[in-house]
């Protein structure tokens, strides 16, 4: 199965404060976030089904950060950039903390040097652009 480096952009329409693993209690702002992750392991880009059905309610496990997100509150994601066969996922999580308007520290980033791979973001648009050209400058 191909893999590569995903983000995908997520609507949070009401703010949430949510208990994420090891990172503890989490203030979100409402608005847009972009995650950032890699698929390279089993199953590939498969991932990202998983990520859409933990936000749909149809999975109650957690394993990474991401799931407190998507399966605690009422987010939904908005689109998904993907950039197959590429390990880019610390250099696009990077580039989009440029445009971003809250960083949430750690998030995503345990097991890299990265501040964070979660961001967030008022307007969907910009970060929809920011995403996408991150994928396409790195990818």
């Amino acid at each position: 199965m191909v893999g590569g480096t995903y983000t995908i952009v997520v609507n949070l329409p009401e703010p949430e404060t949510l208990t994420v693993g090891s990172l503890g209690r989490q203030e979100l702002p409402a608005g847009y976030y972009a995650y950032t992750g890699s698929a390279f392991g089993p199953g590939g880009f498969a991932r990202v089904d998983r990520h859409h059905e933990m936000a749909a309610g149809k999975r109650d496990t957690r394993h990474w950060h991401v799931d407190y997100l998507l399966g605690d509150t009422a987010a939904r994601i908005e689109t998904v950039a993907r950039s197959p066969e590429a390990e880019i996922e610390c250099a696009v999580a990077r580039e989009v903390a440029e445009t971003a308007s809250v960083v949430i520290d750690g998030f995503g980033a345990s097991d890299c040097d990265c501040p964070a791979h979660l961001h967030h973001h008022a307007a969907r648009d910009a970060l929809v652009a920011a995403v996408r050209g991150a994928h396409d400058r790195h990818g």
